[in-house]
């Protein structure tokens, strides 16, 4: 006998993708001027393109949120749909593994093969004496060419500290996403809240970290691959781990309305991988940037 279709539900031409592209545009804009107006005298228009793209980029998530929400609780899902949105978020964290792969390769490749070839390895005696005369090939690089000097951020303090921050909030999310298979509702808040809360936590400690680089160390965006590489890994961690900490908070709000159900919660489901993929991340993080 052959089996019925599934329904798939089609929603209607939605304008928050174009809304998010136009956002992460400026935003990328935006932040480039703004770090090549550090190191002039003269502001630019880099903050405002950044401000109207983190306006645009949140009006977007407020929308289609909003939409993705309506349409689930109205009963339009389907199963094959289900089987569809998992797919989609197992890619979306494929390429953001990829994403973070592409860092930390730069940063192998630094490491590895660029300062031992400016140090004269291999066949490149002449390199050291010629480029840079008072190059020391070591690992992390405290010097430019131009005489610029910094310090090296130690892995004990702050950076320890945010990385068992971020530990317990994995553990945390786990008991939330057992309440809710258990329909522990009480559980499930708590253990979400105080998720949110370890998030929160920790993106203050990074910026209590970033003001100790700049003002005690001297580790700045010009501080040479050093500096470049501490704080392109680190940064964009921390602005994913500002995305999830907005996911989480999202839930909390849907928790606290009675959404969600032991059979029906992939939405959480899918945050809930989303924040334990940051954490993966920086643990490798804490270990390759911090520690060796």
């Amino acid at each position: 006998m052959q089996q019925p279709y599934e329904k798939y539900y089609v929603p209607a031409q939605s304008p928050w993708p174009i809304v998010g592209a136009v956002a992460l545009f400026l935003i990328a804009v935006g932040a480039g001027n703004v770090v090549i107006d550090t190191t002039k005298e003269t502001s630019g228009y880099g903050s405002i393109l950044l401000g109207a793209g983190l306006v645009a980029l949140l009006v977007m998530l407020v929308g289609w949120f909003k939409n993705q929400i309506d349409e689930s609780m109205s009963g339009l899902y389907s199963a094959q749909l289900g089987r569809s949105y998992r797919q989609g978020m197992r890619w979306f964290i494929f390429s953001e593994v990829m994403f973070f792969a592409a860092f930390f390769g730069a940063l192998f490749y630094a490491r590895m093969i660029s300062i031992p070839w400016l140090g004269g390895d291999s066949n490149n005696a002449m390199t050291n004496a010629v480029l840079w005369p008072q190059f020391e090939a070591m690992w992390p690089l405290l010097s430019t060419p131009n005489g610029t000097t910094t310090q090296q951020m130690e892995a004990m303090g702050l950076p320890a500290i945010n990385t068992l921050i971020l530990l317990v909030s994995s553990v945390t999310l786990h008991f939330a996403h057992t309440g809710l298979e258990q329909n522990k509702r009480k559980q499930l808040t708590w253990m979400l809240g105080l998720t949110i809360v370890l998030g929160c936590i920790f993106l203050v400690l990074q910026v209590e970290e970033y003001i100790h680089a700049y003002r005690d160390l001297g580790l700045t965006l010009q501080s040479g691959i050093y500096g470049n590489t501490f704080f392109l890994l680190t940064g964009f961690h921390g602005m994913h781990v500002t995305l999830g900490t907005i996911i989480l908070m999202v839930l909390l709000g849907r928790v606290l309305k009675g959404h969600f159900t032991p059979d029906t919660h992939f939405a959480f489901q899918a945050g809930s991988w989303y924040w334990h993929f940051v954490d993966v991340v920086w643990v490798m993080l804490f270990v390759f940037v911090y520690i060796l």
